[in-house]
């Protein structure tokens, strides 16, 4: 699901050169390392269809949305003929609620500007904490 959060906006980038890109691996791999959590979505025949998954990341090494050593970074991806249908909802919810009860205050995304999720983000309570080279970053509080 990776490759779908990175081509979001339909510019379809090839599967082998986004799982290479230093940038989009450091998001998967060695999974599951500790302070890792992910759900998957499945459709009526149990093949995926989304899945949104956190990881942490140290200061000397950030990830696209950090924004301190103590929050989790989201990454969401949805095929495309499932957005718009409440998945990416569902999955960010049960992702939140995982985070809360782990005892994160709270947790942040990047998101390219132009994304049609930020308006999904900002419904669950994300807001803008900075602008990065075309992206925000944005943050819930879940206490």
């Amino acid at each position: 699901m990776v490759v779908e959060a990175a081509n979001w906006s339909g510019a379809v980038r090839p599967r082998h050169e986004i799982l290479s890109a230093p940038e989009h691996l450091r998001y998967v791999s060695g999974w599951m390392r500790p302070g890792d959590a992910g759900y998957v979505a499945l459709d009526g025949n149990d093949t995926p269809v989304g899945a949104a998954w956190y990881r942490m990341f140290p200061r000397t090494d950030p990830g696209f949305a950090y924004v301190g050593t103590a929050v989790p970074e989201l990454i969401i991806g949805v095929r495309p003929i499932w957005r718009a249908h409440g998945v990416g909802r569902a999955l960010l919810q049960r992702l939140a609620g995982s985070a809360r009860s782990a005892g994160f205050a709270r947790m942040s995304l990047s998101v390219e500007r132009g994304n049609f999720a930020v308006s999904l983000y900002r419904s669950e309570g994300f807001a803008v904490v900075r602008a990065d080279y075309g992206r925000d970053i944005m943050v819930k509080l879940l206490r």
